[in-house]
Formats: structure tokens, sequence, C-alpha cells
């Protein structure tokens, strides 16, 4: 099988890094219907970011304004596939042809022989990565 890579929006939030929260506002989506593709949390400074990958991202924001909830659209790269040795030496190697910094990444070997991997790159450099990617 190949692998899946395509563009996505993803939205980010600053939130107060304190114990809870996360789960309040995952809670807050969960209660509103709100798929998400992906998910991802870290300190950043005295709070802590989260990003959010959803499957509809006008619903999406719909709930994070009812949560209280303050986001920014960006974009970033969902990867998923057949989890294999080295397969994200290779996503990544087609950006340093391009000569594309990557500006973080998180990936998982999901079970079931498969992985998934969410990437960033500067605003400025999707265009040019979507096309070294091959992304859709």
């Amino acid at each position: 099988m190949d692998d899946s890579i395509r563009k996505v929006d993803y939205f980010k939030a600053e939130v107060q890094d304190k114990a809870g929260e996360g789960a309040r506002i995952l809670s807050a989506l969960l209660g509103e219907g709100i798929d998400l593709l992906a998910f991802t949390g870290f300190p950043r400074g005295r709070k802590a970011q989260l990003d959010f990958i959803p499957e509809n991202g006008a619903a999406f924001r719909k709930a994070a304004k009812k949560a209280g909830l303050a986001v920014a659209k960006n974009t970033a790269f969902l990867v998923q596939g057949q989890d294999r040795p080295g397969v994200l030496a290779g996503i990544m190697a087609k950006l340093a042809d391009a000569g594309i910094n990557i500006t973080a990444i998180d990936a998982v070997a999901a079970g079931g022989g498969r992985y998934g991997a969410i990437l960033w790159v500067k605003p400025a450099e999707v265009r040019k990565a979507a096309k070294a990617l091959g992304a859709k």
C-alpha cells in the first residue's frame, strides 16, 4: 500500500498549562461531535500549545468557539501508510532534497502494520513541500 500524504488544515491554540485543561477541551469537542484526525500538545513558555487536525474544519471552528478556545488556522501534512523500516527517512529525504527544512514532526506506529505522522514546514514553504511530497 502506498503512503498517503495530504495537506491539511490544522488549528493551534494556546491554553493554560495546567492539569485537566486538555481533557476539558477534548471533552467539549467530543460533546460537539468533532472527529480529530490528529492532536498534539506541548509546553510553550508558561502556556501549552495544542494543535488539532479535524476531519471538518468548519465544524471544529464552531465547536472551538463554543468551548471558548481561540484558534488560528495553519497548514500541515498528514502522512499515513504501511509501517516499514526507513519510511520516514525517505519522506524526510524528499524535503531535504528540495531544500525544505522541517519545522516539526510527530510520528507513531499505529499498530496493525500502520504508521502515521504529522509534519510542519514554514508557511512560505508549504506549496514547495506539497510538490516535493506529491501531497494531495
